[in-house]
């Protein structure tokens, strides 16, 4: 014997126990394949946030058309030119962010009848409020836009 200590269980001096060079390369592949699962995820949740963003945003924009339409006057005595019936030129509203909506308004002065009638003696109306992305970006938020129906009955 040359004076050093054997451990029993694997033959080697005590100083020289450690991981084998297999060991550390498995270690290291499953570290990588965490690695690479926490990163889809984080991926994953930052483009669902967007889309959930961009959703809030498209309904922030929808309210702010609807009440411009409750708050036009729909009277026997006056209607505002905005809620004169027909399909409405689409507007482009963009956010504080820079995503740009596009606003599409149809008002259906006969409801009784199929298709958008335009009639100035109307006592009702249809009218549908749909706000989209003008520039959809992949993902879920593409496929949903924000609608309304609103109906308007003539008031004193």
């Amino acid at each position: 014997m040359n004076g050093l200590r054997r451990n029993t269980a694997n033959g080697r001096p005590p100083h020289e126990g450690g991981f084998s060079l297999v060991e550390v390369s498995i270690a290291m592949v499953v570290l990588m394949i965490v690695i690479l699962g926490i990163f889809v995820a984080f991926t994953f949740a930052v483009n669902f946030n967007a889309g959930n963003n961009s959703r809030a945003q498209a309904l922030a924009v929808l309210q702010q058309e609807v009440e411009l339409i409750r708050a036009a006057k729909f009277t026997m005595n006056r209607t505002d030119a905005n809620l004169d019936g027909g399909v409405k030129p689409t507007r482009i509203v963009t956010s504080a962010d820079g995503n740009r909506f596009r606003v599409d308004v149809v008002i259906d002065d006969d409801v009784t009848v199929s298709g958008v009638q335009t009639d100035l003696n109307s006592k009702m109306k249809d009218i549908t409020v749909s706000v989209t992305l003008d520039r959809p970006t992949p993902g879920w938020q593409t496929s949903v836009p924000s609608g309304v129906l609103l109906r308007r009955s003539m008031s004193n």
